[in-house]
């Protein structure tokens, strides 16, 4: 199984909804909306990184609101 931590910056007045479209996503484990430099941390999981990169060009990045996101691969 692998995850990546995706660390996320939203519009202003974007991070609620684009939390819980985040939520809905398949492979998005969780997804929460934070204080700090990022406005959305989430935790995607799959079989491959490859798959969940996969996930995260197709489906995260193309999200109306998101400006910028930065990933982390976990290393177990």
């Amino acid at each position: 199984m692998a995850r990546i931590y995706l660390l996320i910056n939203v519009l202003p007045g974007k991070d609620v909804s684009i939390r819980d479209t985040l939520r809905g996503i398949r492979g998005v484990t969780q997804a929460d909306v934070i204080t700090g430099p990022y406005d959305i941390a989430a935790v995607l999981e799959g079989e491959e990184t490859s798959d969940i990169f996969s996930n995260v060009i197709k489906k995260v990045r193309k999200l109306k609101g998101i400006n910028r996101t930065e990933t982390f691969v976990a290393i177990e």
